[in-house]
């Protein structure tokens, strides 16, 4: 039989959150099992804060850095790092062929001028003028442009001159998902041979603590562990930046890259949720998909449970059926991320495979257990805190 040369492998990973950057920074406070969250920037609301990162690393003029919001800094910085661990940083030849697919939001919205025009609003003789006015002297001329997500992908290719083709995501979870996925369907297909794929987030952000309120998704008060919340559910936003380089064997092998890992399989669904219990029936579909390759006793799941219910009962409904498995929720450490969060996961399953052991459990909930063994296989979950389900399977290389 043939060896399949356009299988997936992921030789860089570059990635940066409240746990600080890099593989061996994530991998040691994972370890530790002790999330720190800031619980008083934003009292009531919890936030991980993006730890404190250099960032003439990687966008060495200043004038780049200023033109960015933290979204685009965060996310053009783990890119950086992603081609550095692939070691493609700076191949001018090769990043020219490297396609390019990222999931992020949109732009930041100005806090401080948003609430000057409201107060102004109120008190101004003329509503309608005042506001005009407002709006033409005091936005800043690319506000408007960085509502555009693309702004990230554009970004990534001056600083780091990624020139390949360029695929942009929006749709908050799902949208991670699907550029996991199609990044995969085309490297097997054989329409890709390197992809650079990853998103960013910026929780330091009232409009959107603001927006999530509406919605009742923030958890607010004592922090407590995803599956530990109960009564006090809520998702806790973490900044992240998570970006991977994901390229053919064969490609990979020409120029004598190391695989990371190898990503085996990328799923997505849609479950309609105005019925209980979808949620539930679309990651069971999925893992039906990829049970089989599974091998007993040497694999885990590295779920995106963000706290918000009722995703998250229903991702936990779903693992009390598979009572073997070991599970741990990487939101109770980084926090959500909503379009970075699936692949920040991914990032951290390839992490966990790459040195063969799961971290330690970080509740006391029993949803999470021990694991003893080799770890060779991961498969990530993601159910998105109001629609969209994923999943994929992460493997060892050897």
């Amino acid at each position: 039989m043939a060896e399949n040369t356009h299988e997936a492998w992921i030789t860089g990973i570059g990635i940066v959150s409240s746990l600080g950057e890099g593989l061996d920074a994530h991998w040691q406070a994972l370890n530790t099992g002790k999330p720190q969250p800031d619980v008083s920037t934003h009292a009531p609301y919890i936030v991980h804060q993006l730890a404190p990162i250099d960032l003439d690393k990687q966008i060495p003029k200043k004038g780049d850095q200023r033109q960015m919001e933290g979204w685009q800094r965060t996310g053009t910085y783990a890119a950086g790092l992603a081609l550095e661990s692939a070691g493609i940083k700076g191949n001018t030849e090769l990043l020219a062929r490297t396609d390019m697919i990222v999931a992020a939001g949109g732009g930041e919205r100005d806090v401080a001028v948003d609430g000057a025009i409201m107060t102004g609003l109120a008190k101004a003789e003329n509503p309608d003028v005042f506001l005009n006015e407002r709006l033409m002297s005091d936005l800043r001329p690319t506000l408007f442009l960085a509502q555009l997500s693309n702004l990230l992908a554009g970004n990534i290719s001056i600083v780091h001159g990624v020139t390949g083709s360029s695929r942009t995501f929006m749709g908050e979870e799902a949208a991670g998902i699907d550029a996991v996925r199609i990044a995969l369907s085309r490297i097997e297909a054989g329409q890709s041979d390197i992809a650079l794929v990853g998103g960013s987030y910026n929780a330091d952000r009232l409009d959107l603590l603001m927006l999530y309120e509406f919605g009742g998704y923030n958890l607010k008060g004592e922090f407590k562990p995803i599956w530990e919340r109960g009564a006090k559910a809520g998702l806790a936003p973490g900044s992240m930046g998570a970006f991977l380089v994901i390229e053919s064997r064969k490609h990979a092998e020409a120029r004598g890259a190391k695989r990371l890992a190898r990503l085996s399989a990328t799923l997505s669904d849609r479950a309609n949720r105005q019925q209980p219990g979808q949620s539930e029936l679309a990651l069971a579909r999925m893992w039906d998909k990829v049970a089989g390759r599974l091998t007993p006793g040497q694999h885990a799941v590295i779920s995106g449970a963000c706290g918000a219910e009722p995703a998250t009962s229903e991702e936990r409904n779903f693992f009390a059926k598979h009572p073997e498995l070991a599970v741990r929720a990487t939101g109770s450490h980084i926090g959500h991320s909503f379009e970075s969060q699936f692949l920040m996961n991914v990032a951290l399953a390839a992490l966990a495979v790459s040195r063969g052991s799961l971290f330690p459990p970080c509740d006391s909930s029993g949803v999470e257990r021990p694991m003893q063994g080799p770890l060779t296989q991961a498969v990530v979950t993601g159910v998105g805190h109001w629609r969209g389900e994923g999943l994929a399977l992460v493997e060892a290389a050897n």
